[in-house]
């Protein structure tokens, strides 16, 4: 079963200097329960469609399927999506022998920036950039699908 091991940052300081590419990124969920989400994702002009099973290891690990489907379709399963649709640049940035996914937030989440690193294990050591803020893994109010319900902008 594939599963998602990551932990999640905010961050404070300079990171995109650092980037060595950037994406433009949609999401809206079309089912977004305790436990489950399914997402459609429009990164750039390609199209996702995810399952992500419940939270696990204090939000630790995940199982996640991912399959690509069209930009097309992906856009058309964005308006079935609950609203608001998620809005993010997403910032790689290489550390050690880790990229760190920095994204930041637009529209309704507007001045929220935060960085996950995906590991091989949960107690996988990595290198801690010095922009590398308050760690927020399993904290519920960052999972993109809470801000869609309760957006960064209403804290």
């Amino acid at each position: 079963m594939p599963l998602e091991i990551e932990r999640k940052f905010l961050v404070r300081g300079d990171y995109k200097s650092q980037a060595t590419a950037h994406a433009h990124i949609c999401q809206g969920y079309i089912c977004a329960q305790p436990g489950r989400t399914v997402r459609v994702r429009l990164r750039d002009d390609r199209g996702f469609l995810t399952i992500k099973g419940p939270s696990a290891d204090g939000g630790l690990s995940r199982y996640e399927f991912e399959h690509e489907i069209s930009a097309a379709e992906a856009r058309d399963l964005l308006h079935l999506s609950e609203t608001p649709v998620i809005d993010k640049v997403r910032w790689l940035v290489p550390v050690g022998a880790h990229i760190f996914e920095v994204d930041e937030f637009h529209g309704d989440n507007e001045g929220l920036v935060v960085a996950e690193v995906e590991l091989q294990h949960p107690d996988e050591p990595f290198d801690r950039p010095d922009w590398l803020g308050q760690e927020v893994t399993g904290d519920r109010r960052y999972y993109n699908a809470a801000l869609t319900r309760c957006p960064y902008s209403t804290w």
